[in-house]
């Protein structure tokens, strides 16, 4: 990974930012992409510190298509050769049933985590096709395998991400370019919080009583992909903790 660009969107905190910490460890140049630009020179900082790397820092919204296009066009030309995308700005709002889900939360979701993973691959892909390398990595979930109750449209947005990494790996296929969709159970982040929308207890009952993953876990998975032989295509990784079956089914050791 050495001197590799790597661009990461929602890198201000949970996979997003242990993403960046792996990758820099590993001696990448990073493009750290969040709504939070406070964070971002924050995590930018602590990074520069501790490894001999290079970050810039694009503060947008995966859902303003302009801003990201004129981000990366603005790009410097040692910057925009990017090496390696990681679509994982995306997120969950709310527990409702489908019938009394609130529209708004529903477009903040597909726009952020369809629609935003579009924007991106839409504007990077053709520099990496044009440079004949690179590698697109989406954060889907388990979630985009089966409905779970009050989830329904979260679970839409990460089966869209599927379809779109599987169709995006057929339209590649004639190039050396990699498609991978990381698809991870139970992770411990800020994510839950979200979906209770505030509420941490609620959030902290998700993962009673069970040892879920941790971000540097999905990280370690991605890192992994990545850094596979030029010739192997990792099209999947489902990853979740040990006592974590499919997406509804967990062993929480009460004892």
């Amino acid at each position: 990974m050495q001197n590799k660009i790597v661009f990461i969107s929602g890198a201000s905190s949970g996979i997003g930012e242990a993403c960046a910490y792996k990758f820099a460890s590993q001696g990448a140049n990073l493009i750290l992409s969040a709504r939070n630009e406070k964070k971002l020179l924050q995590i930018k900082k602590e990074i520069e510190t501790k490894f001999h790397t290079q970050i810039l820092i694009l503060n947008f919204d995966v859902r303003n298509r302009d801003h990201i296009l004129q981000s990366i066009n603005a790009l410097a030309p040692e910057w925009k050769n990017i090496d390696i995308l990681i679509n994982n700005a995306g997120l969950v709002i709310g527990i409702d049933k489908e019938y009394n889900g609130d529209t708004d939360e529903w477009d903040t979701m597909i726009d952020t985590n369809i629609k935003g993973l579009l924007y991106l691959t839409r504007t990077i892909v053709p520099i990496m096709i044009e440079n004949n390398r690179g590698h697109i990595i989406n954060i889907g979930s388990i979630a985009g395998d089966a409905a779970y109750p009050g989830g329904s449209i979260y679970c839409a947005t990460k089966a869209a991400v599927k379809s779109l990494s599987d169709g995006l790996r057929i339209d590649l296929v004639d190039t050396p370019l990699r498609v991978t969709n990381i698809k991870p159970g139970m992770v411990e982040t800020n994510f839950s919080v979200i979906r209770f929308r505030g509420d941490k207890k609620a959030a902290d009952n998700v993962y009673k009583n069970i040892k879920p993953l941790t971000p540097h876990d999905v990280a370690d998975s991605v890192y992994f992909a990545a850094s596979a032989p030029e010739h192997v295509q990792i099209a999947e990784i489902l990853l979740m903790p040990t006592h974590q079956a499919t997406g509804t089914i967990v062993y929480r050791n009460e004892k």
